[in-house]
């Protein structure tokens, strides 16, 4: 089964990765485009770039894995920093490849420290578009969604019990 984790940032899905990787041997974990770009020598990648890194590593990730952001991540980033709209067409395969996407929202209190420098607004613009994306199935395309809540602990045990 391929998951995606969607969410804002410092919302704890490369948390939730990370222990759900602990937890599932058979499972890869998918690290971030945007760490995986800058690992490749790209200086701080855009979202159009981290989106199109994002459907390579979907096409190319075994069928079980644990991606770190899905696609809809980048859509909901451009939509709101630069009003870009992108087509379904687009997105199609690697949303078709991905069996359940994990959605991280925004909590209060939040469960990663967010400092005081961030873009609280951005933050919470993005998080209000990936919940239209994801929970409203903007794009029409059916795939499973489950948003978990609460602890580190608590969000491992809810992706557990949905997935087996």
């Amino acid at each position: 089964m391929r998951i995606a984790f969607a969410g804002a940032h410092r919302t704890g899905k490369t948390s939730l990765v990370q222990a759900l990787a602990g937890a599932l041997p058979a499972y890869t974990a998918l690290d971030e485009p945007y760490h995986v770009l800058e690992e490749e020598g790209h200086d701080d990648p855009g979202f159009e770039q981290q989106l199109a890194r994002s459907l390579a590593m979907i096409a190319e990730s075994p069928p079980n894995a644990l991606v770190d952001r899905s696609p809809l991540d980048f859509v909901a980033y451009l939509g709101v920093t630069e009003g870009d709209a992108i087509e379904a067409d687009d997105l199609r395969a690697a949303m078709e490849a991905i069996d359940l996407i994990v959605l991280v929202p925004i909590e209060a209190p939040d469960r990663i420290a967010v400092p005081a420098s961030e873009d609280r607004k951005l933050r919470s613009a993005v998080d209000e578009a990936l919940a239209t994306l994801v929970l409203d199935d903007h794009y029409g395309f059916g795939t499973e969604v489950l948003e978990v809540h609460g602890t580190l602990d608590a969000r491992v045990q809810q992706v557990l019990a949905r997935i087996r």
